[in-house]
């Protein structure tokens, strides 16, 4: 008869806690209670639970230090998904490297040797090829994937751009209008990617082609520029910041928002809601979004083999589209 090794789900389970505190209390850092503490330690010998090598190695590092590899390292949204990552890191009493691609050569180079110096290392969006990433899946670190689908069985975290893309899309057609256009570049993130299919899907023939533009405000501007030029009536822009460059070139022509263009974004920035008119927009949870792919790398370096995740997104309807003003109360329920 072979006997089936105890896991650490099986020890989170009977300890009553979740995989991370298990992984906390194996490394014996972060914020747990001695009551805690001592029901996973329980659980761990009464299951008679050995680690794996990966949690023998976060066990015994190298490095006390984890790695993130992002696109860029300006905007609220990456700020935003840094404090999430940053915020497990602390807790865990991990140091966090990080390494923006923008305007770099040789990346993979650069995420071989950010490899060599941390224990283990989240990738966001397509800082490198799914090529790369399976070539560093099975070295000496493991991986977590952030803002991009699963390569290859190694997990990832996202939100879910897809369907709150086709809500946003069909909201827009329900206003009236016939001529819209896409604010953003499908080749330069999943997201972007997901957002322009649910634009798409929404709109069938009529959907065109995107206006690529990088996110940023002045990318957004002049995007925007070309597809009023073309006699646009709503923009459904790739994020916030683009939404607000396409606020600029709406009013370098005189067109009033909504009643000549309407315009709607993505992340819901805090600057999104006291533009005028305040941004209808799609909330993702940017922060959360850092926090779950920290934990999910924290499993997998305790051994565990965690599923995908896609956190949801929820469209946010404003002013900026054509709908009435929301209250202060209703603002604050989104909150």
């Amino acid at each position: 008869m072979t006997t089936v090794r105890a896991n650490i789900y099986a020890v989170a389970d009977r300890a009553g806690v979740s995989i991370a505190t298990v992984s906390r209390v194996q490394r014996g850092i972060g914020p747990v209670s001695a009551e805690t503490r001592e029901r996973v330690l329980r659980a761990i010998e009464e299951l008679r639970y050995t680690p794996s090598g990966s949690g023998r190695a976060l066990a015994n590092q190298r490095a006390g230090a984890m790695g993130i590899v992002f696109p860029d390292l300006s905007g609220p949204y990456y700020s935003e998904v840094i404090l999430g990552v940053e915020e497990e890191m602390v807790a865990a009493g991990q140091s966090l490297f990080i390494l923006g691609t923008h305007g770099r050569d040789r990346c993979a180079e650069l995420v071989l040797d950010l490899m060599s110096r941390v224990d283990g290392l989240i990738i966001m969006g397509r800082t490198v090829s799914d090529e790369v990433v399976r070539a560093l899946e099975g070295g000496r670190v493991p991986l977590a994937l952030l803002a991009r689908p699963p390569v290859d069985g190694i997990p990832s975290v996202r939100a879910e751009s897809l369907r709150p893309a086709i809500e946003l899309t069909e909201h827009l057609l329900a206003h009236g209008h016939e001529r819209l256009a896409f604010i953003g570049d499908p080749a330069s993130s999943s997201d972007a990617e997901e957002r322009w299919r649910g634009f798409a899907q929404a709109l069938g023939d009529r959907a065109g082609e995107p206006f690529s533009a990088a996110f940023g405000e002045a990318e957004g501007r002049l995007a925007a520029t070309r597809a009023l030029a073309t006699g646009a009536t709503a923009l459904l822009c790739a994020s916030d910041e683009l939404a607000l460059g396409a606020y600029r070139a709406a009013r370098a022509r005189r067109l009033r928002i909504p009643e000549d263009i309407a315009i709607t974004g993505w992340d819901d920035i805090q600057l999104a809601r006291f533009v005028s008119p305040a941004l209808t927009t799609v909330r993702q949870p940017m922060r959360e979004l850092g926090v779950a792919t920290a934990r999910l790398l924290f499993e997998r370096i305790a051994g565990a083999e965690p599923a995908a995740t896609v956190l949801a997104s929820d469209v946010v309807i404003r002013a900026s589209c054509g709908c009435e003003p929301l209250s202060d109360e209703e603002e604050e329920s989104h909150q």
